[in-house]
C-alpha cells in the first residue's frame, strides 16, 4: 500500500468530528503553501512579465471594474 493509499483509508475511517478538523486543517495547510509559492515566485521574479502585461491591458482600457 504506497503512502497516498495509507492517507486516503486514514481519513475515510475519521469520525465526522474529526474529519471536519483534519478539512480545517488541510485548508489552512493548502493555503499556507500557496502564500509561500506565491512568495517565491514573486522574489525570483517569475510575476514580472505577468505584471507588465496587466499593467499593458490596464492602461490601454482592456479591463472592467469587479
Amino acid at each position: 500500500m504506497t503512502k497516498l493509499e495509507q492517507i486516503e483509508k486514514s481519513v475515510a475511517e475519521l469520525s465526522s468530528k474529526d474529519l471536519a478538523a483534519f478539512s480545517d486543517w488541510f485548508d489552512s495547510f493548502q493555503a499556507a503553501r500557496w502564500d509561500r509559492q506565491i512568495e517565491e515566485d514573486d522574489a525570483t521574479g517569475k510575476l514580472d512579465k505577468l505584471a507588465k502585461e496587466v499593467l499593458v491591458d490596464f492602461r490601454a482600457g482592456k479591463t472592467r471594474p469587479l
